[in-house]
C-alpha cells in the first residue's frame, strides 16, 4: 500500500469510527468507500464501522471487480453508481441513521429532493437529496434506481432505507451525512405541523455561493 492509499484508508476508517461514535451507524449497518486512482477501498461485508482497519478493507478495481482484501459490502454497486452520479467525488458514506431513515419512509418533499430546504446549512453543505425508489439492499435494481434519477446531486435518501452522501473525502462525506440527519430530525419533528422553508431566491443565493445543486 503506497502512501496515498494508506492515507485514504486511514481517513476512511476514521470517518467510519466517527459515524459510530455519533450514533449514526447501529450494529453492523452502513458502509463507506473512498477512491484512490482507479481503485475503490470499501468497508467489508458484515463488519461494524467501529471495527474498520486500514489493512482490512476491500479493494475494487475501476470495473467493480474485487481484487484484494475481505469481500466488500453488498452495497458496492450503489457506491460505484454514486461516484458516476456525483462527478468529482472521491468518497461515499451510506448510513442507516435514525432520522434520515425515518424521513426516507415519508413522501418526498418534491421530485428534486426528499427533504425540503428547511435550513440554509442543508442547502449550502449538501444540496438537494432526491428520494431513490425502494429496492432490496445490495440489489442491482437499487443501483439502477439511483442511476435513473434525473439531474445531479451529491446526496440521496434511499426509500425505507437510509442516506447516501458523496463528497471530496471521507470526512466531508460524513459531515454531509450528519447535516442530512439533522435536517431530517427537524422535518420528522415538525411532521404534522406547519413550517416554513427557504424561498427559491434564498436557495439560489446559497447554491450560487457554495456550489451545491437545488432545482427550484
Amino acid at each position: 500500500m503506497n502512501r496515498e492509499t494508506r492515507r485514504a484508508a486511514e481517513e476512511l476508517c476514521a470517518a467510519g469510527h466517527r459515524a459510530v461514535d455519533l450514533g449514526l451507524s447501529p450494529g453492523a449497518s452502513g458502509n463507506v468507500s473512498v477512491r484512490v486512482g482507479d481503485l475503490t477501498l470499501m468497508s467489508p461485508t458484515g463488519v461494524s464501522l467501529r471495527d474498520l482497519e486500514p489493512d482490512r478493507l476491500a479493494v475494487l478495481d475501476d470495473s467493480g471487480a474485487h481484487t484484494a482484501g475481505p469481500p466488500p459490502s453488498k452495497e458496492f454497486p450503489l457506491h460505484l453508481e454514486m461516484y458516476r452520479r456525483s462527478e468529482g467525488s472521491r468518497a461515499v458514506v451510506h448510513l442507516h441513521s435514525p432520522y434520515a431513515t425515518a424521513a426516507s419512509c415519508m413522501p418526498a418533499w418534491s421530485a428534486a429532493s426528499a427533504l425540503p430546504p428547511i435550513t440554509p446549512y442543508l442547502v449550502m453543505r449538501v444540496g438537494q437529496a432526491p428520494l431513490v425508489p425502494y429496492a432490496a439492499p445490495g440489489s442491482a435494481r437499487l443501483a439502477e434506481n439511483l442511476a435513473g434519477l434525473p439531474g445531479r446531486s451529491d446526496a440521496v435518501l434511499l426509500a425505507n432505507h437510509g442516506s447516501l452522501m458523496a463528497a471530496a473525502d471521507p470526512a466531508a462525506a460524513l459531515d454531509g451525512a450528519v447535516e442530512m440527519e439533522e435536517a431530517a430530525r427537524i422535518v420528522v419533528s415538525l411532521r404534522g405541523s406547519g413550517f416554513s422553508v427557504l424561498s427559491p431566491e434564498d436557495v439560489r443565493e446559497l447554491t450560487d455561493r457554495y456550489g451545491t445543486v437545488w432545482d427550484v
